[in-house]
Formats: structure tokens, sequence, C-alpha cells
């Protein structure tokens, strides 16, 4: 992947700018759910967890060794993992009541799917050894 590290900024930079924006909209309590803010906190704060997932992918990103981009792979697999999670937590109809889904949690997907795909494709230069080439 030519544009690896814009990439990847690009996606932590989305991951964390939709844990501020609306995720779901509530019409019983008339409330607007954001990565950090839920009614009496039921939710919890994953916009936490997702801008701690992002810093860590992006320190990552900048070294260029095998394992940092092994780790890599291991940090965005987890956040999709949470992803799913959060994406069933605020999205579930209850007691008859389906929250509207808002362009936040929408944005939360894409970045993280993004995350995943820039983990799995990285950049590097793979040193070849003369040993392992010559016959003799």
């Amino acid at each position: 992947m030519k544009y690896y590290k814009f990439v990847a900024v690009i996606a932590c930079a989305l991951l964390i700018i939709s844990c501020f924006l609306p995720w779901a909209f509530y019409p019983d309590r008339n409330e607007v759910f954001t990565g950090f803010y839920s009614y009496q906190n039921l939710f919890g704060k994953p916009g936490k967890v997702f801008i701690f997932f992002a810093a860590v992918y992006l320190i990552f990103v900048f070294i260029d060794r095998m394992w940092a981009k092994r780790v890599n792979i291991f940090v965005a697999a987890i956040c999709i993992a949470y992803l799913i999670r959060t994406y069933i937590l605020y999205t579930q109809c209850y007691f008859g009541t389906c929250p509207e889904k808002r362009i936040g949690i929408y944005l939360l997907i894409g970045g993280a799917i993004l995350l995943l795909v820039t983990a799995l494709l990285p950049r590097m230069e793979l040193k070849e050894e003369e040993e392992a080439h010559s016959t003799e």
C-alpha cells in the first residue's frame, strides 16, 4: 500500500472525530448519545477506549519493525471487536423503542474498518538475505 501511513493517520483521525459526534438519538429520552455521553453513564464512555486504540495504533504505524505491524493487527482486531459490542449496545431496541442511528456511529464503523485494512496491508520493505538465495 503506497499511502499506508497517510491512510492510517486519516483512519485514526476519523475514529477520534467520530467519538465526539452523535451516535444515536433516543426518542423516549429525547437525548443524543455520543462516545462520551449516555444517560446516567449507562453505556460507559467507549470514546475513551477508541481514542486509546487510535493512539496506540498511530504510534506503532510510525515504527518500521515487523513486531509493530503485528501489534497493529492485534489492536485493529480488538478495535473491531469493541466496535461490534458498542454498535449492538447503542443501536439495539429496548421496550419497543428503537434509537435512531446518527452519523457518528457510521463514521466509527468506517474508521475501525479502515484501521483493520491498513493493518493488514502495511508497506514493509523486506530485506533479502544473500545466504538464502545462494545455492552454494
